[in-house]
């Protein structure tokens, strides 16, 4: 029974390692293509309305700045559970 356990204690570093890798990893993921979304929805917007380019363009900005917000929080601690 303690060997058991003595197993599993060992495996969780390893499980959290992994688990920590892979969140980072869908965390920049995530972001990616949320940013694509974005960018794709601008175009789009701009292509249908050249004269409010400035806005949508300013409006893009600000969300892509949000959305890579939220992944770098991701990201931060996704690797503090690998290190820490």
């Amino acid at each position: 029974m303690t060997t058991l356990v003595l197993i599993l204690l060992q495996m969780s570093g390893s499980i959290g390692a992994l688990g920590g890798g892979i969140g980072a990893g869908l965390s920049a993921l995530g972001a990616g293509i949320g940013v694509g979304q974005i960018g794709k929805g601008a175009v789009e917007a701009i292509a249908r309305q050249p004269e409010a380019a400035g806005d949508i363009r300013a409006n893009m900005i600000l969300a892509a700045a949000l959305v890579e917000g939220v992944a770098l929080f991701g990201v931060v601690v996704c690797l503090l559970t690998l290190f820490v």
